[in-house]
């Protein structure tokens, strides 16, 4: 596997190259106006109307070396262990909605979607290209990164992207074998805008279900027979032959027409220049996704022992499903600042969805669950909302955007989704100080998932009302002095999750969550430390249960060597403090409650060397370097331990000019 990792990496590498040596066209512009054009610079896209965000190229040094850990995800990360394996985050603020697929969720840290893919333009080709690995055989772990960009020409650009996991992992039977690829582009004229992206994923798991006895990692001298070394490959688990295979693809193409009109710069009776301000812009977006969900497990026994409940094959088990959707969006915008008066953008629109489902569906069974006569089925949906969007994206003092819509047909009758946010910004000591608030108001109903499911071990038809909340918060940003502050309140109502038995069901009540983080970057000459404090409460901890304290925090030296070598050293900490934690059920790839083992009060502790040279980065870093220093207790969900110590390294070269 390495071979074909690395023949990759030369065969990229010689593109990249070849790339930037070979323009793409014959440059007409004089160097005094190639020198006037914005450098490169990259943007995400703002659902449902394609609004531009700016965002960032990722060629920066610092904390390279958090992406080949699944804790660089978040200082509170529930796992399965590996590298591109199931999780959850456990900072409920910066927690992701259930997905019409919810089986998608468990591995959306490790999948794109509209707010992470990017768009670049960069006037000469660009290629970012990494690869990290760790030291073991038996339990390599190899990620490799690939990101594309070139222009066509000053308004049309191309772009490509994969990212391939492949990690044996620490413990049997824990193996993932993840692929995402992708194409974007993009052209922005005068008249005419069009961005469009396509990617397809593959995420290949193999299902332990976690090791039979956790004595195994807190004392492992009790169940060998007083032998304290531990060989993780050894581990018993639940499941030795059981996997889950999500596939899926997303086609999203935004166009927008602009209608305006040409504002002539006149010297004497000569035309100098001629700049096109539009008024109106029509806006259409296709977006089509498909997914489709594989658990295999065909050790019966196994089976038996662990599930509940097997309604039609004892022997072995195959779950298929499936599901896709196609929506259209149209919109009509009056743009922002196409006249001295016009202070704001504003746009109408409205959106229509099919969407269609596929259970497994058995004529044979060998019971029902009690209560139930027949087996929910597939279905074909078809969806209506309209909605509204104000914005704001161009004041010098105060910037906002409110985007609200209502649904009209189908199960999106009577649902309303308002969501908003407004910033500001001021000098304060000579530095720019940015205040921000946000919030939502949601009255949604359930995920059709979760109201019909058939599988041979869980099966479920639902009834649910429609889930209602709020949030409002705010933000305060001082970067002269490294401070980030953000607080907020939610109130849930009628809330949807996986209950003790693994199963869906429905909080007849409010349940509130009050999150506070404090982001605080200090440094003296070249000792900087860096700290994330996250404070978080539940008033039902038997509904939706989180740790109550959560800290990220990041000592390290960040200086040069030789004036070319620049170099972050040193040790960073996750930590948060116990609590009886969601459990993961492999059939479905869900999170449960559970009442009966608490996890978390356990430190993981990372020692990294960090560099930049030119272009490239490089970084060595020992990951869980204090295992066995605080106890032995390191899971990171019940019977779910995390990674013993490990020695990983990787570099990440970028190719652009």
């Amino acid at each position: 596997m390495k071979k074909i990792l690395i023949a990759i990496i030369l065969y990229c590498s010689f593109f990249a190259i070849f790339a930037q040596n070979e323009p793409t066209e014959v440059s007409t512009t004089s160097p005094q106006e190639e020198a006037q054009q914005p450098a490169s610079y990259a943007w995400t896209l703002l659902e449902p109307l394609g609004l531009r965000e700016k965002s960032t190229i990722d060629t920066l040094l610092y904390n390279y070396y958090l992406k080949s850990v699944p804790s660089g995800i978040s200082p509170a990360y529930a796992t399965t262990g590996n590298l591109g394996g199931e999780g959850r985050n456990l900072l409920y603020f910066e927690q992701t909605p259930m997905s019409d697929f919810f089986f998608r969720d468990a591995l959306s840290a490790w999948l794109p979607n509209s707010s992470t893919l990017k768009f670049y333009n960069t006037r000469l080709p660009m290629t970012l290209l990494s690869y990290n690995t760790s030291v073991g055989s038996q339990t390599a772990q190899d990620h490799l990164k690939a990101d594309f960009s070139g222009n066509i020409n000053k308004r049309a650009q191309v772009g490509a992207m994969v990212d391939f996991i492949y990690s044996k992992g620490n413990y049997n039977f824990q193996a993932t074998k993840d692929l995402v690829w992708g194409a974007s582009g993009s052209y922005l004229g005068d008249r005419y805008e069009m961005q469009a992206y396509y990617y397809h994923y593959d995420m290949l798991n193999k299902e332990s279900g976690g090791i039979v006895d956790d004595r195994y990692i807190t004392d492992p001298a009790e169940v060998q027979g007083g032998t304290t070394k531990v060989d993780t490959k050894s581990i018993p688990t639940f499941f030795t032959a059981a996997h889950s295979r999500v596939k899926g693809s997303n086609l999203m193409v935004n166009n927008r027409y602009k209608i305006g009109y040409w504002e002539k710069e006149m010297e004497g009776d000569s035309v100098i220049s001629k700049t096109y301000v539009p008024v109106t812009s029509l806006i259409w977006t296709l977006n089509y996704k498909d997914n489709s969900h594989l658990f295999i497990s065909t050790a019966g026994g196994e089976n038996n022992n662990f599930f509940d409940n097997t309604y039609f094959n004892n022997a072995k088990t195959i779950d298929r499903t499936s599901y896709w959707s196609l929506s259209n969006t149209l919109g009509v915008s009056l743009l922002e600042g196409f006249h001295k008066y016009a202070k704001f953008g504003l746009s109408a629109f409205a959106t229509h969805q099919i969407r269609d489902y596929k259970l497994r569906h058995d004529s044979v069974f060998l019971y029902l669950p009690n209560g139930m006569t027949e087996l929910p089925t597939g279905k074909t949906q078809n969806l209506l909302w309209v909605g509204g969007q104000l914005t704001k994206q161009r004041g010098a003092l105060l910037n906002y955007d409110v985007t609200a819509k209502f649904g009209l047909l189908g199960p999106s009758l009577g649902d309303v989704d308002v969501s908003g946010n407004i910033s500001t910004r001021f000098k304060m000591l000579g530095d720019s100080v940015t205040i921000a608030g946000y919030g939502w108001f949601k009255n949604e109903s359930a995920p059709f998932l979760m109201e019909n499911y058939v599988s041979n071990h869980f099966i479920w038809k639902n009834n649910f009302s429609k889930v209602r909340n709020y949030r409002i918060g705010g933000t305060l940003k001082v970067p002269h002095i490294g401070t980030f502050l953000n607080i907020g309140v939610e109130n849930v109502e009628n809330h949807i999750y996986f209950n003790e038995q693994c199963l869906p069901q429905q909080h007849d009540g409010h349940v509130q969550v009050f999150s506070a983080s404090l982001d605080q970057r200090l440094h003296i000459g070249i000792l900087n430390w860096d700290n994330k404090i996250t404070y978080q409460t539940s008033s039902n901890q038997s509904i939706i249960p989180l740790p109550n304290f959560a800290i990220y925090s990041n000592l390290y030296l960040l200086f040069k060597i030789a004036k070319v070598l620049d170099v972050q050293l040193g040790v960073d900490c996750d930590y948060y403090t116990k609590f009886k934690s969601v459990a993961y059920q492999p059939a479905t790839m869900s999170f449960h409650n559970q009442n009966e083992v608490e996890i978390g009060n356990y430190p993981f502790m990372n020692v990294y060397a960090n560099m930049k040279l030119d272009k490239a980065r490089f970084y060595l870093m020992v990951s869980h370097i204090n295992q066995g220093w605080f106890g032995n207790n390191y899971f990171s969900l019940p019977h779910y331990p995390l990674n013993p110590l490990k020695f990983q390294l990787g570099v990440s070269v970028d190719f652009a000019n």
